[in-house]
């Protein structure tokens, strides 16, 4: 079994958690609409998402009554780097004009079996980014032969969708078992901090995003603390869908409060010569929606994922022990 076993940073931890994450949520009504058309390119063997222009957006910046947007693109089973497209940001302007072309190199297969999401940000001075809305096509009933489809269409902006059911998603699963471990001071009745261990047993079921191929690992972060110090990761594990890990994380410096505060991420990646896509993950905490008194998108957890964190925390000094799906998560950014 191998260990690797960093601090956990209780002072960023306890600090502003709004930096570290890649988006603000929910803070400004969503309105207006967005031009845009896809097609594909079959001699390029090319997704082409051409990003016409938006009007009538929410306004950022309530007192001048303007936002500087931009439009960010993913094809929804990856959101890896691989995934992820943008155009420029218009400043000052609720009716920003694009004409850009965000190019993805894929199959048509593939292609299929994903979902486009266009979401539209509003980013600041200080470069934090206010979601403006977003649409979300289904790519596996999308009809490509149809002319029309290739036409440039206005589709009115939405709030951040739902997430997809975990059994729809079929991502997987991941065995695992958490134990916290108070560490009591000598003279005193009550710990002050402890240790929280997270053992990656195995995973099953991954979904095949290449041909037959995989080399699967997973990446551990507890938010909302997203510095490298924070972030752990096991080996790699090539050619099956099923790997075993037996990969034991230690974080320390967990005080009585911070496991109310903070959240368990563990998300699983496919490597692949120089870039990494996501297969799936899982969010480990009380699932209450903030962070230190700050509302935060990813304090998301499932009910079964609320159960582990619960049991762990009620029972130390006890590993306990769980399978949960894996499920599809916007992740935080890594901050140095």
């Amino acid at each position: 079994m191998s260990k690797s076993v960093p601090a956990f940073l209780q002072d960023e931890v306890s600090g502003s958690v709004v930096s570290v994450y890649s988006g603000d949520f929910g803070n400004i009504q969503v309105k207006g609409n967005i031009q845009f058309a896809i097609e594909y390119v079959e001699s390029l063997k090319e997704l082409h998402v051409f990003v016409a222009q938006c009007k009538d957006l929410a306004a950022a910046d309530v007192k001048k009554q303007r936002s500087d947007p931009y439009v960010k693109t993913y094809l929804l089973s990856d959101k890896g780097k691989m995934g992820k497209k943008k155009t420029l940001i218009v400043k000052k302007t609720l009716n920003p004009v694009y004409n850009e072309i965000l190019r993805y190199k894929i199959e048509k297969q593939i292609l299929k079996t994903q979902k486009l999401n266009l979401s539209v940000w509003h980013r600041d001075t200080f470069k934090r980014n206010s979601f403006l809305g977003e649409v979300e096509l289904d790519l596996e009933t999308w009809d490509w032969d149809n002319k029309q489809n290739k036409q440039l269409k206005w589709y009115p902006l939405k709030q951040k969708t739902a997430p997809v059911a975990p059994e729809a998603e079929n991502r997987g699963e991941m065995k695992l078992a958490l134990q916290y471990v108070p560490e009591p001071i000598p003279g005193k009745k009550l710990p002050t901090t402890g240790e929280v261990h997270i053992w990656v047993k195995e995973c099953l079921d991954l979904p095949l995003l290449r041909g037959s191929h995989l080399n699967s690992f997973v990446k551990c972060t507890i938010l909302p603390d997203t510095s490298r110090k924070s972030r752990q990761k096991t080996r790699a594990v090539g050619k099956t869908t099923n790997p075993i890990f037996n990969h034991t994380m230690v974080y320390d410096g967990f005080r009585p409060e911070d496991l109310t505060e903070a959240c368990v991420e563990l998300t699983v990646w496919d490597h692949y010569k120089l870039t990494n896509q996501f297969l799936g993950g899982l969010r480990i905490g009380f699932g209450t929606g903030k962070s230190y008194g700050t509302e935060v998108d990813w304090m998301d957890s499932t009910s079964e994922e609320v159960a582990l964190w619960e049991k762990m925390v009620n029972s130390p000094n006890t590993w306990i022990e769980a399978t949960l799906p894996l499920r599809m998560l916007l992740i935080a950014k890594i901050s140095k």
